[in-house]
Protein backbone atom coordinates (compact mmCIF):
# COMPACT_ATOMS: atom_id res chain seq x y z
CA UNK A 1 0.00 0.00 0.00
CA UNK A 2 2.82 2.03 1.10
CA UNK A 3 4.70 1.48 -2.48
CA UNK A 4 0.95 2.59 -4.35
CA UNK A 5 0.70 5.65 -2.32
CA UNK A 6 4.54 6.73 -2.97
CA UNK A 7 4.00 5.83 -6.92
CA UNK A 8 0.67 7.58 -6.99
CA UNK A 9 2.42 10.31 -5.19
CA UNK A 10 5.41 10.79 -7.40
CA UNK A 11 2.98 10.74 -10.68
CA UNK A 12 1.04 13.41 -9.01
CA UNK A 13 4.21 15.33 -8.45
CA UNK A 14 5.45 14.59 -12.18
CA UNK A 15 2.01 15.93 -13.62
CA UNK A 16 2.38 19.21 -11.70
CA UNK A 17 5.99 20.23 -12.96
CA UNK A 18 5.03 19.30 -16.24
CA UNK A 19 1.86 21.55 -16.30
CA UNK A 20 4.51 24.02 -14.82
CA UNK A 21 7.00 23.97 -17.74
CA UNK A 22 3.61 23.85 -20.28
CA UNK A 23 2.36 27.37 -18.42
CA UNK A 24 5.63 28.58 -18.47
CA UNK A 25 6.12 27.39 -22.81
CA UNK A 26 2.80 29.11 -23.41
CA UNK A 27 3.80 32.25 -21.69
CA UNK A 28 7.14 32.60 -23.83
CA UNK A 29 5.50 32.01 -27.00
CA UNK A 30 3.26 34.35 -25.92
CA UNK A 31 6.61 37.57 -24.98
CA UNK A 32 7.90 36.09 -28.60
CA UNK A 33 5.26 37.33 -30.27
CA UNK A 34 4.80 40.31 -28.30
CA UNK A 35 8.54 41.15 -29.12
CA UNK A 36 8.20 40.63 -32.91
CA UNK A 37 5.16 43.07 -33.03
CA UNK A 38 7.39 45.81 -31.20
CA UNK A 39 10.43 45.01 -33.23
CA UNK A 40 8.21 45.46 -36.44
CA UNK A 41 6.27 48.41 -35.34
CA UNK A 42 9.95 49.94 -34.05
CA UNK A 43 11.46 49.37 -37.61
CA UNK A 44 8.44 50.86 -39.40
CA UNK A 45 8.91 54.00 -37.36
CA UNK A 46 12.70 54.21 -37.78
CA UNK A 47 12.11 53.48 -41.86
CA UNK A 48 9.71 56.42 -41.54
CA UNK A 49 12.17 58.81 -39.45
CA UNK A 50 15.01 57.82 -41.87
CA UNK A 51 12.31 59.20 -45.20
CA UNK A 52 10.89 62.72 -43.23
CA UNK A 53 14.80 63.09 -42.86
CA UNK A 54 16.61 62.29 -45.87
CA UNK A 55 17.65 65.64 -48.10
CA UNK A 56 15.04 65.71 -50.62
CA UNK A 57 11.94 65.15 -47.84
CA UNK A 58 13.84 68.35 -45.73
CA UNK A 59 13.98 70.56 -48.84
CA UNK A 60 10.14 69.80 -50.18
CA UNK A 61 9.38 70.50 -46.63
CA UNK A 62 11.33 73.38 -46.07
CA UNK A 63 9.72 74.74 -49.37
CA UNK A 64 5.97 74.06 -48.30
CA UNK A 65 6.96 76.39 -44.99
CA UNK A 66 8.02 79.19 -47.65
CA UNK A 67 11.57 79.25 -47.09
CA UNK A 68 14.46 79.90 -49.91
CA UNK A 69 18.01 78.36 -50.61
CA UNK A 70 20.41 80.70 -49.18
CA UNK A 71 22.01 82.68 -51.19
CA UNK A 72 26.41 82.93 -51.04
CA UNK A 73 28.40 81.92 -47.90
CA UNK A 74 30.98 83.57 -46.83
CA UNK A 75 33.29 81.33 -43.79
CA UNK A 76 35.81 83.03 -41.41
CA UNK A 77 39.18 81.02 -41.98
CA UNK A 78 40.54 81.47 -37.86
CA UNK A 79 43.01 79.58 -37.81
CA UNK A 80 44.82 81.30 -40.72
CA UNK A 81 43.88 85.38 -38.91
CA UNK A 82 40.28 85.53 -39.39
CA UNK A 83 40.42 85.58 -43.19
CA UNK A 84 36.73 85.65 -44.87
CA UNK A 85 36.90 83.17 -47.76
CA UNK A 86 33.64 83.61 -50.07
CA UNK A 87 31.04 86.12 -50.75
CA UNK A 88 28.25 86.39 -48.58
CA UNK A 89 24.67 87.15 -50.33
CA UNK A 90 20.99 87.46 -49.45
CA UNK A 91 18.73 84.47 -50.19
CA UNK A 92 16.96 84.88 -53.44
CA UNK A 93 13.40 83.25 -54.94
CA UNK A 94 12.41 84.50 -58.21
CA UNK A 95 8.66 84.34 -57.45
CA UNK A 96 7.19 86.11 -54.32
CA UNK A 97 7.37 83.86 -51.28
CA UNK A 98 3.95 83.49 -49.88
CA UNK A 99 3.06 83.32 -46.42
CA UNK A 100 3.09 79.39 -45.60
CA UNK A 101 -0.10 78.03 -44.11
CA UNK A 102 1.99 74.66 -43.16
CA UNK A 103 2.20 74.79 -39.11
CA UNK A 104 5.63 73.71 -38.89
CA UNK A 105 5.26 72.31 -35.12
CA UNK A 106 1.69 70.91 -35.02
CA UNK A 107 0.78 71.19 -31.26
CA UNK A 108 -1.95 69.76 -29.48
CA UNK A 109 -4.42 72.17 -27.65
CA UNK A 110 -4.63 72.54 -24.18
CA UNK A 111 -7.53 71.98 -22.23
CA UNK A 112 -8.71 74.76 -19.85
CA UNK A 113 -8.46 72.72 -16.62
CA UNK A 114 -4.47 72.10 -17.12
CA UNK A 115 -4.09 75.47 -17.22
CA UNK A 116 -2.78 76.64 -13.99
CA UNK A 117 -5.14 79.24 -12.18
CA UNK A 118 -3.78 83.42 -12.82
CA UNK A 119 -1.80 84.47 -9.34
CA UNK A 120 -3.20 87.55 -7.85
CA UNK A 121 -0.37 89.92 -6.82
CA UNK A 122 -0.67 90.34 -2.75
CA UNK A 123 -2.57 93.19 -1.94
CA UNK A 124 -0.34 96.64 -0.53
CA UNK A 125 -0.94 96.69 3.13
CA UNK A 126 -1.46 100.03 4.73
CA UNK A 127 1.38 99.24 7.70
CA UNK A 128 4.55 101.28 6.74
CA UNK A 129 7.17 98.75 5.93
CA UNK A 130 10.80 99.37 8.19
CA UNK A 131 12.39 97.03 5.01
CA UNK A 132 14.39 99.11 2.48
CA UNK A 133 12.19 98.77 -1.23
CA UNK A 134 13.45 95.82 -2.95
CA UNK A 135 15.74 96.90 -6.33
CA UNK A 136 13.44 96.81 -9.38
CA UNK A 137 13.18 93.25 -11.95
CA UNK A 138 15.36 93.22 -14.26
CA UNK A 139 12.96 93.78 -17.43
CA UNK A 140 11.98 90.52 -19.63
CA UNK A 141 12.02 90.85 -23.10
CA UNK A 142 8.50 90.29 -24.67
CA UNK A 143 7.69 89.54 -28.03
CA UNK A 144 6.83 92.14 -29.89
CA UNK A 145 4.62 92.27 -33.33
CA UNK A 146 5.19 94.46 -36.60
CA UNK A 147 2.77 94.67 -39.50
CA UNK A 148 4.82 94.21 -42.47
CA UNK A 149 2.42 94.67 -45.95
CA UNK A 150 -0.61 92.62 -44.09
CA UNK A 151 1.60 89.91 -42.18
CA UNK A 152 2.61 90.18 -39.11
CA UNK A 153 6.42 89.14 -37.69
CA UNK A 154 7.19 88.13 -34.01
CA UNK A 155 10.40 89.34 -33.24
CA UNK A 156 11.10 86.68 -30.36
CA UNK A 157 14.45 87.47 -29.23
CA UNK A 158 14.78 91.35 -29.16
CA UNK A 159 18.24 93.18 -28.13
CA UNK A 160 18.63 93.62 -24.87
CA UNK A 161 17.74 96.67 -23.18
CA UNK A 162 20.75 99.23 -22.59
CA UNK A 163 21.47 99.26 -18.27
CA UNK A 164 21.22 102.99 -17.11
CA UNK A 165 24.82 103.30 -16.81
CA UNK A 166 24.90 103.62 -20.54
CA UNK A 167 26.71 100.07 -20.46
CA UNK A 168 25.61 97.15 -22.45
CA UNK A 169 21.99 95.38 -21.03
CA UNK A 170 22.83 92.55 -18.97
Amino acid sequence: MLVVVLLAAGLLGLLALNTALNEGSFELSRLQRQTTVATDEQQSLQHQIDQSSAPDALARRAAELGMVPAGGMAFLDVPNGGKVVGTPGPAQDSPPVKRSTVEPWPTKPVPSAAQPPAVQPPAPSAAPSTAPPAPPAPATPTPTAAASAGDSVIQLNPAAPAAPNGGPGR
